[in-house]
């Protein structure tokens, strides 16, 4: 309260009340009260008539702003909806379209090797801290896929079922050590066994040991599944000869071999559940991997 008695507003209405109790005793002294009432009230309420319009105005801002503000909410919660609806259309279409790519390595894998039985699936996980990019995928015994299935993309031979759940299976891949892959050159018909390394799997590249000495093999030549032992279909690429040495051991070649398929970034993946030929001769249990004569 004593704010408003120290404020200008009291001031000026204070100035107004003796400015108006002068007019008012010079008006009755000239005869003139009932105009001179009429002007002071005009003057007295004209602050107040100013006050009046200033809240209504501000309470017309304040209910437009709350309406825009309302009206602003529903557009706001009709774009996120619609961008929702949108995110979800370019999901559907970015699965459908790599389905459809999925269909068409699968229709030109099955023309070229009609007795095949595949099962396509999508890596759904990967384990960080393998050195030998294993990884899982969303398919697993409900679906066929058993323990030593192949597992392979249109470019070539990525690696083998290891372990398999009811909706999923763990794979690994041919830079793991404990993966062997009977394989061939398809330009010198020398055989040997593709296995991981732990120091060339950094760099993505596995190994192709028990070459002859005296095998003609050269760099770039192609390395492909030999089919013996039947865990392997028969002329699977599994990749590229970068490099050749000697063995320690002076008795044999060891090859350097880059895969053909791009095992660090594959994404989706065929799992050859039968085939011609196929046995199971993966021995799992002692944790080597291999095919059996």
């Amino acid at each position: 309260m004593q704010k408003f008695f120290k404020s200008w507003y009291f001031k000026v209405l204070c100035a107004l009340a003796i400015f108006a109790a002068a007019i008012m005793i010079r008006a009755a002294a000239s005869g003139s009260a009932e105009v001179f009432l009429s002007q002071a009230a005009s003057v007295i309420s004209q602050p107040f008539l100013k006050i009046s319009s200033s809240v209504t105005n501000s309470v017309g801002d304040f209910l437009n702003r709350f309406a825009n503000a309302e009206e602003n909410y529903l557009r706001v919660q009709e774009l996120e909806e619609e961008l929702r609806l949108a995110n979800e259309k370019l999901v559907d279409y970015e699965q459908k379209k790599r389905e459809n790519e999925q269909f068409r390595e699968f229709l030109g894998l099955k023309e070229t090797n009609p007795d095949y039985d595949f099962e396509p699936a999508t890596v759904i996980g990967r384990d960080s801290t393998n050195r030998f990019y294993s990884f899982t995928i969303d398919k697993g015994s409900i679906h066929g896929v058993e323990a030593a299935d192949p597992v392979i993309t249109a470019d070539g031979l990525v690696g083998i079922v290891w372990e398999v759940g009811l909706t999923y299976s763990h794979v690994r891949t041919i830079l793991d050590i404990s993966v062997e892959v009977g394989v061939y050159d398809i330009s010198t018909r020398d055989s040997g066994i593709v296995t991981g390394d732990i120091t060339l799997s950094a760099s993505e590249f596995c190994k192709l040991k028990y070459l002859p000495k005296e095998s003609g093999i050269a760099s770039g030549n192609l390395i492909v599944t030999s089919g013996i032992g039947g865990v392997f279909p028969k002329d699977l690429p599994v990749g590229n000869v970068k490099s050749i040495e000697v063995d320690s051991s002076g008795l044999s070649l060891t090859a350097v071999i880059s895969p053909s398929a791009d095992i660090e970034n594959v994404t989706d993946v065929l799992v050859i559940k039968y085939f011609n030929g196929q046995s199971t001769g993966y021995n799992k249990s002692s944790g080597e991997g291999g095919e059996t004569e």
